[in-house]
């Protein structure tokens, strides 16, 4: 009975400290490979993103607008190399509906659109100060 005792003493002593040990040796689940790809799909996506807010801040249109709003283009301009993540994505993406509005050949820009360009000139500018 002793033996018994002991022997189990010994086991339980022994699966509380492989547990940890083992999980340590665990193969990832994902290798360097695809950890590399992932980020550079991501730097990749980025980079499209700003590339979009300055085509979009580069048209003459936009900075007609901004003169007259009294915004400084060139600031905005040098500040979208500083945004990321969530900020970035909803930027470009109200960057491509102003510019996908005014690829058409359309001289002319509506209340809203001159609102969404001024909006995102400013908020532009804000994310900047506030970072």
């Amino acid at each position: 009975m002793r033996v018994t005792r002991v022997f189990v003493a010994v086991f339980l002593s022994v699966s509380f400290v492989l547990p940890p040990a083992a999980r340590a040796q665990q193969a990832t689940v994902a290798d360097q490979a695809m950890l590399d790809q992932a980020v550079a799909a991501h730097s990749r996506q980025a980079d499209a993103d700003r590339d979009d807010i300055r085509r979009m801040l580069s048209r003459q249109q936009i900075r007609a607008i901004a003169a007259r709003a009294g915004i400084d283009v060139k600031r905005a301009e040098t500040a979208v190399a500083t945004l990321d993540g969530t900020d970035l994505r909803q930027i470009a993406e109200q960057a491509r509906a102003v510019d996908n509005s005014l690829a058409g050949g359309q001289s002319r820009i509506t209340i809203s659109t001159t609102a969404i360009i001024i909006g995102l000139l400013v908020l532009i500018l804000i994310l900047v100060a506030v970072n």
